[in-house]
């Protein structure tokens, strides 16, 4: 079946975040939330579900561990998952905030690779702990870990976790298995423990491949924790699922009572209809077609740029919807940039400096081609006016 990524769905007026808490007329090319129609076969099972008409309490059974289980197995390697370590949350950012309370004290540090995706900064804060920044090396339009800083700042014994973003945002890296690997290495030699945030694992481009931290090796799985949902691959983060996976029964046990004290061990059941509709051979194949698209949008904007602003370098994207553009070459904040577009060319994006970056700008690309296009030219102008 070709699936349609061009239709064009009116979301404003819906209590849509992305839409609604911008001015009318203004174009949102910012939070991480596609424009696309959710695929009609999840659609399908979620209407099935609707017309039996009673919606209480939600038991997640078997056949959704079983469902998680064979789709990481099957399409992405990670041969060895079992059912047991999977515990169910209401999203990828309270899996982090229960992660982060199981394992520490306040005081205790936590490492984030900056840029980052900013809720790692609000999780650590809300649970009292000290951020440690292990920045990410910027060369060539693209981004490297700086692993001897990270040696330094793991040996320190406050520090307890690191959070990895795989793959990574806002920079569109997906970490290859030998800098996992090498990260892992220096995490476990110095008792760190890696939290993964997996949720952009479906969305790799051409020449890439992702790897679930865990699937490295049995060291690796032993000495981390996963975090992963279906909501960003498949537009559904307002059914509210995710997984946290760890196949230690003690960290499960420590997690477990965090989610309770938390009040988030409630999940709808929408969000568990949803994901078993989603990891199944249709949502895979939704998957190929959406990851083309996205990956001509990325090409449109890098070309769009590269003809009107070859000042402004786009970082080279591996995977996510998220193009993150360095714009140095002016001598504004981010957080003037991302005001100046919004206000006087109505388009909306996010500033780098909410991810630790005050050079760069994120724009969300995950729209119909129509609507990329005149985002990009209001992102255009704006930019020629500053300049």
């Amino acid at each position: 079946m070709k699936y349609d990524f061009d239709k064009i769905v009116e979301r404003r007026g819906t209590g849509c975040y992305k839409w609604d808490d911008v001015p009318e007329g203004v174009i949102p090319m910012w939070i991480a939330d596609m424009d696309f129609r959710t695929a009609p076969f999840i659609i399908d099972a979620l209407h099935k579900r609707v017309e039996h008409g009673v919606f209480g309490y939600t038991q997640v059974q078997d056949d959704y561990y079983e469902t998680v289980v064979n789709w990481f197995k099957n399409r992405h390697g990670w041969s060895n998952l079992q059912k047991e370590w999977i515990l169910y949350t209401s999203g990828v950012v309270p899996a982090l905030s229960v992660v982060i309370k199981a394992f520490t004290e306040p005081g205790d540090q936590v490492i984030v690779q900056t840029p980052v995706y900013n809720c790692f900064f609000s999780s650590i804060r809300n649970n009292g702990c000290e951020i440690v920044r292990n920045d990410l090396i910027y060369k060539d339009q693209t981004y490297q870990m700086d692993y001897e800083d990270l040696e330094r700042k793991a040996a320190n014994p406050k520090a307890k976790l690191l959070l990895l973003c795989n793959p990574h945002n806002p920079t569109g890296r997906v970490w290859r298995k030998e800098e996992l690997q090498r990260l892992g290495e220096i995490c476990i030699r110095h008792n760190v423990l890696v939290v993964s945030d997996e949720i952009h694992c479906e969305f790799v481009f051409p020449g890439h491949h992702y790897v679930p931290f865990a699937s490295i090796n049995e060291e690796m799985q032993h000495h981390s924790i996963t975090c992963n949902a279906p909501s960003k691959a498949f537009n559904t983060a307002g059914l509210q699922i995710a997984n946290i996976i760890s196949d230690n029964p003690d960290y499960r046990q420590k997690i477990d009572r965090a989610i309770n004290i938390n009040e988030v061990c409630d999940v709808n059941p929408f969000g568990v209809v949803a994901l078993q509709a989603a990891y199944t051979d249709e949502g895979a194949e939704w998957l190929k077609q959406l990851n083309e698209y996205l990956f001509d949008n990325y090409n449109y904007l890098k070309e769009y740029f590269a003809r009107n602003l070859p000042q402004f370098p786009i970082c080279k994207l591996e995977g996510t919807y998220l193009a993150w553009v360095d714009c140095t070459v002016l001598e504004h904040t981010s957080e003037e940039i991302a005001t100046h577009l919004r206000d006087h060319f109505q388009v909306q994006v996010n500033e780098g400096m909410m991810y630790g970056d005050n050079r760069f700008i994120r724009i969300n690309l995950a729209c119909p081609r129509s609507r990329l296009e005149i985002g990009l030219q209001r992102i255009i102008a704006g930019m020629q006016a500053l300049i």
